[in-house]
This record gives C-alpha cells, sequence and structure tokens, in this order.
C-alpha cells in the first residue's frame, strides 16, 4: 500500500513540476467577434410618391437598391418611371403676362446603375452610411406636344400675343438619353432593419437622341435640360429595407504603432 502512495505522490510532483516549466499566457484571447451583415437593401423614392399626390400634372415612382460588396463598397442602382407635363413660358415688354410658348407632355423609363462608398465609421452594432457615388444612367422616353405657338413679327392677326401653330403638334417617340450622375446621401437606421435616406445629384448628358422638331426640355430620371448645358440636378428621398444574408467579420483598422 505503501508503495502505491509513494508512486502516486511522486507522479503528482512530475505533473506539477513540467506544468510549471511551460510559459503563461497571461494574454486573454478575445473570443468576440465583430460580424458586420451583408446583404440587399431596396425601397422606395417618397418624394416621387409624394409629388404624384401633389401634383396633378407628374406622375412617377422610383425603386431603389443597393447590396453590400465589402465594407466600404455597396453596388447600388435606381429603376423608375416618370410622367409630366411641363409648359414654356416667354415673358415680353409688349405683353401684359407671360405666354406659353409651347405645353408638352413627357413619359418614359430610366435605369441608374453604379457603386456607393461609405465614409462614416459606424459605431459596434451601427450600419449608416453617408456616402458618395456614381451612376451611369439611361433613359427611353416619349414626348407629345399639346400646344405651340409661334412667333409673327407683324403682329397684325394676333397684336398682343403670338399666333397658335399647329403643324409640329403631335407625339415624339423613340427618344433616349444617357448622363453620368455624381452623387451625395445619406441612409440612417430608423428602426430594425428600416433606413431613411436622401441624395443630392448631379448630372451630366453624354448622349440625347431628340426629335427633329422638337428638342427634349425634360428627360425622366434627369429632371430639366437647361438650353446650352449638359448638367442637370436632382435628388431623393428614400424609406428601404435592409435584408441581412450572411455576416463577415469586419477588418480591424491600422492603427500606426506608437513609439518608446
Amino acid at each position: 500500500m505503501l508503495k502505491y502512495f509513494i508512486s502516486g505522490v511522486l507522479c503528482c510532483c512530475w505533473f506539477f513540476v513540467h506544468a510549471q516549466s511551460e510559459p503563461l499566457n497571461l494574454q486573454q484571447k478575445d473570443t468576440t467577434s465583430n460580424k458586420q451583415p451583408y446583404g440587399l437593401r431596396a425601397g422606395v423614392d417618397l418624394s416621387r410618391l409624394a409629388l404624384s399626390f401633389l401634383n396633378d400634372d407628374y406622375t412617377g415612382l422610383e425603386l431603389v437598391a443597393d447590396y453590400r460588396l465589402t465594407q466600404r463598397l455597396y453596388l447600388a442602382g435606381e429603376l423608375g418611371n416618370e410622367k409630366r407635363t411641363s409648359q414654356e413660358e416667354l415673358t415680353n415688354i409688349d405683353i401684359a403676362s407671360s405666354t406659353a410658348l409651347y405645353n408638352f407632355t413627357t413619359s418614359g423609363s430610366y435605369l441608374k446603375l453604379g457603386v456607393d462608398l461609405n465614409t462614416y465609421e459606424n459605431w459596434y452594432g451601427m450600419n449608416n452610411l453617408i456616402y458618395i457615388g456614381g451612376r451611369y444612367a439611361f433613359s427611353t422616353f416619349s414626348q407629345t406636344v399639346n400646344s405651340s405657338f409661334i412667333y409673327d413679327s407683324n403682329r397684325y392677326w394676333e397684336p398682343n400675343a403670338f399666333a397658335e401653330g399647329i403643324e409640329h403638334n403631335g407625339e415624339y417617340g423613340g427618344l433616349n438619353a444617357s448622363w453620368l450622375e455624381v452623387l451625395m446621401g445619406i441612409k440612417a437606421e430608423l428602426f430594425a432593419n428600416f433606413y431613411l435616406g436622401a441624395s443630392v445629384r448631379l448630372g451630366f448628358l453624354i448622349s440625347n437622341k431628340e426629335a427633329e422638331n422638337f428638342p427634349n426640355l425634360w428627360i425622366p430620371g434627369f429632371n430639366k435640360v437647361t438650353d446650352g448645358s449638359n448638367f442637370g440636378v436632382g435628388y431623393n428621398y428614400s424609406i428601404t429595407y435592409f435584408l441581412p444574408l450572411y455576416r463577415k467579420s469586419k477588418k480591424p483598422s491600422r492603427t500606426p504603432a506608437s513609439g518608446n
């Protein structure tokens, strides 16, 4: 019996000495992982819905979406359809009130595709965006000239107005335009996976197919075309829902090592 007791004591001593010979790791391992959600965010533009409700001369709908590719980069796009009746007026010192040169209706669809780059450093658990981006946009549409007027220098029959012109009235189809767009915007989470967004956009026309007798004065997705300029300005206000598909660990930020 004594033999077994002595053997047990010797084994315990051996394990104790062996354990003391190995270095102790006093640095605790971080078992938590900051995994960020990746997925699809989709919704609608609220401004076009509101304008459709408030303005009888406008009907529009725009669907917006983005897909997270990396920690900061998103594939993004917009798909929309717009119909608007506009009127161009001319004010003359000889006429008491402004005179409508022409009244026209533009109707068509557009598609915008590009990327957004998030410049905002989120806190843990947040997924908000303050971003800059770019789009390539293409629109197909038609224009209907509802009424037009021509200038008569004699003013014999119409001394206080313009004579009505009918030769250019009618519908012009098969029109299209393309442009590049730069934008800045924000997307903030209101509550669980629902985001409210806003953006301002500056577009530059790179192609513009017009009718032979009537210019493109308003382009769906681009807005008003200014005479002598290829630039246009737009905006949107969106409500979107984020559908997380998978999660990825956040890459640690690189900070320079401090010297002694």
